[in-house]
């Protein structure tokens, strides 16, 4: 299977960071294609307050929809774990709630078909 290029935009805004969190991020945020399967972009942005910690925002543009966390923390690398765990939260439950109301259609559509006396699935 190909590696399919990833469209990462990485702000950084008051902080340098260094190879090693780059490559952190990005590996963490590639995981995050297993939930998804038609993915546009994803935007990270890593700034720091005054105080010195950590703000990290990653949103995530899907043809529907858009899933966007924030964290902040005192390391990026701990900001970014928490995030990919609340987006993972959110994808799963969008797919559940579809998945639901798919299964809720398809009973509603068994209820209203009717049988003829003929068939022999009546007793």
């Amino acid at each position: 299977m190909p590696d399919k290029t990833l469209n990462l935009r990485l702000f950084c805004k008051n902080v340098k960071l260094d190879d090693r969190t780059k490559d952190y991020i990005v590996k963490r945020i590639q995981k995050m294609e297993k939930f998804l399967k038609k993915s546009l972009e994803y935007e990270v942005e890593v700034s720091m307050d005054k105080k010195g910690k950590f703000y990290v925002e990653v949103m995530i543009q899907t043809p529907y929809k858009l899933y966007r966390a924030t964290e902040v923390s005192e390391s990026v690398e701990g900001s970014v774990d928490m995030i990919i765990e609340e987006l993972q939260n959110q994808i799963t439950k969008d797919k559940t709630k579809l998945k639901d109301i798919r299964e809720r259609g398809a009973r509603s559509l068994k209820k209203k078909i009717v049988l003829s006396e003929d068939s022999r699935f009546r007793k």
